[in-house]
């Protein structure tokens, strides 16, 4: 009579679901951007107070789409309007043709536009060399944009070649990051018919800002970014967002009995404006304004966002289906805090740039919650082929990670 060995059960393993918005559109355009809006989590606060909130009585369409063939290329249209004819607005429809040389890399790219609000057809083409450090961008013929980064300092500026001497440059930044300490001034000019003004010494045509940030900036890592920042020399505003990745028990039985958790993705920040100048100059901006908002991706397929101002409180509900293609489709509650009415948009989305895909991680990935009763005791993990996060994170080899999990390398 033989001997029976009983097959060891497979470790027990936590679901990593896929971003909801990969790569998300601010990131397609992150070179349009100089670096005095990205590292001060200026983008970051631009996405968590807009994506997915629509506008009270409006609604909007957005399509995604990519050939089979050539995965190189793709499509955004978009579609916007008012839900009655008493809202103010008229349908807004744009387009953008987009070529990419890299698949992975969003950074280098030639597209063409249109738009039924501007109907000229503009062509954008963007270089980066994450090598050297060196970007550039334009928009022909009207714009180009030139900048110079790399991990420690970027500087930039903005020309147009139509323009007259008085008007050289549009805007130009300089951002330095020394360890987590990031400093920079920007200029950009105010729109003023008295040509004679001396820009340059023009305290108001100047900004300058201070932040402090923690973490890699990868989707797998929790972070966060607190900002100071004198605005055209009349606003003080002050801004704090953290992303934060928890991990909670869960029994799904469309999975493996191995899988006993899932990874979530909460997203926090506010942003409080003061005015500190109270010349006429600035007697059209409110004297104080403060907005919070917070993000929590529970799975692949949902997605809830909510915020609230002094006017007025948004939440909204996104519901993700990832068939090829797949549909998102998001509903916006806007109450306004005086009349007490609450008002109601929709979005739709399709896109099928990119397919969902569930990582799965040990779980002793990323960051544990305090309860921590579903861990079997005892395990020994084995490297293999399996995906230990945690120690790519710990080691900084976001090579081995999924595409969008790994935090940008450079400052541009």
């Amino acid at each position: 009579m033989g001997n029976f060995l009983a097959k060891e059960p497979p470790p027990p393993v936590v679901l990593v679901p896929p971003l909801f918005d990969f790569p998300p559109l601010s990131a397609r355009n992150r070179m349009l951007e100089p670096s005095y809006n990205l590292l001060f989590g200026k983008l970051a606060l631009k996405c968590l107070f807009e994506d997915y909130f629509e506008d009270a009585r409006q609604f909007s369409a957005k399509f995604l789409l990519k050939p089979i063939d050539d995965p190189h290329v793709d499509l955004v249209a978009s579609l916007s309007g008012a839900l009655d004819r008493k809202a103010e607005g008229d349908l807004v429809g744009n387009a953008l043709f987009r070529w990419q040389s890299d698949v992975d890399d969003p950074h280098t790219f030639v597209d063409l536009s249109v738009s039924t609000s501007n109907p000229v057809l503009l062509m954008r083409s963007s270089a980066y060399y994450p090598k050297y450090g060196v970007g550039a961008f334009a928009i022909y013929p009207l714009l180009s944009k030139k900048a110079y980064g790399s991990t420690n300092l970027s500087l930039g500026a903005t020309v147009s070649p139509f323009t007259t001497k008085d008007e050289f440059p549009k805007s130009a930044w300089l951002v330095s990051k020394m360890g987590r300490l990031t400093v920079g001034v920007q200029y950009e000019p105010l729109c003023d018919e008295n040509k004679d003004t001396a820009k340059y010494s023009d305290l108001r045509n100047w900004s300058c800002a201070a932040g402090y940030g923690v973490g890699s900036r990868s989707p797998l890592s929790p972070s966060f970014n607190f900002g100071l920042e004198l605005a055209r020399s009349s606003q003080f505003i002050a801004s704090f967002y953290q992303h934060v990745v928890v991990q909670r028990r869960v029994k799904n039985p469309f999975e493996e009995d191995e899988v006993v958790g899932i990874t979530n993705y909460i997203d926090l920040g506010f942003e409080l404006q003061t005015r500190v100048d109270d010349s006429k100059a600035s007697e059209n901006l409110p004297d104080s304004s403060l907005q919070m908002a917070a993000s929590w991706q529970a799975n692949k397929n949902f997605l809830l966002k909510g915020k609230v101002g002094a006017l007025s409180s948004t939440f909204t509900l996104a519901f993700k289906s990832w068939w090829k293609p797949s549909f998102a489709f998001n509903i916006s509650a806007t109450t306004n805090h005086s009349t007490r009415e609450t008002a109601y948009g929709f979005g739709l989305r399709v896109d099928n740039i990119r397919e969902a895909s569930y990582q799965r991680a040990d779980p002793n990935f990323v960051m544990l919650t305090p309860n921590k009763e579903h861990l079997a005791d005892g395990i020994v993990w084995k490297m293999g082929k399996r995906p230990m996060f945690q120690s790519d994170l710990d080691a900084e080899n976001f090579s081995e990670l999924p595409k969008e999990l790994r935090p940008p390398q450079k400052i541009l």
